[in-house]
């Protein structure tokens, strides 16, 4: 099995492309937070993202999530094993502290 280099980000290239083509966001983040859990080094299987988007306007929060997690379904299926989202709508963004607060620490998956 090769090694691929640590700066070749293969699932961040694709949840930042499906998540722009879809949602044209003002605003997107896409945070690997792998390095916080129990996996190799260059790992892309924790994330949080932080999309701001019109197409956001009129719909709740749970249908934000939604939207984003079906957007994202096949890197769910294929090596993400965690997905954080922050979704909000211009307004909202820009009313808030713009300020994305760091997951909490991994329990290593056995409720530690």
């Amino acid at each position: 099995m090769t090694s691929m280099p640590i700066d070749n980000k293969p699932m961040e290239k694709s949840i930042r492309e499906k998540l722009i083509q879809r949602f044209s966001p003002e605003h997107l983040d896409i945070i690997n937070e792998s390095y916080m859990h129990n996996v190799p080094k260059g790992s892309e299987t924790h994330f949080k993202v932080v999309v701001v988007s019109e197409k956001f306007e009129n719909t709740s929060l749970l249908q934000r999530h939604r939207l984003v997690n079906e957007m994202l379904q096949e890197e769910l299926k294929n090596g993400v094993h965690a997905l954080s989202i922050v979704a909000k709508t211009p307004s909202q963004w820009e009313n808030s502290t713009k300020v994305t607060e760091k997951s909490p620490a991994c329990k290593g998956g056995f409720g530690r």
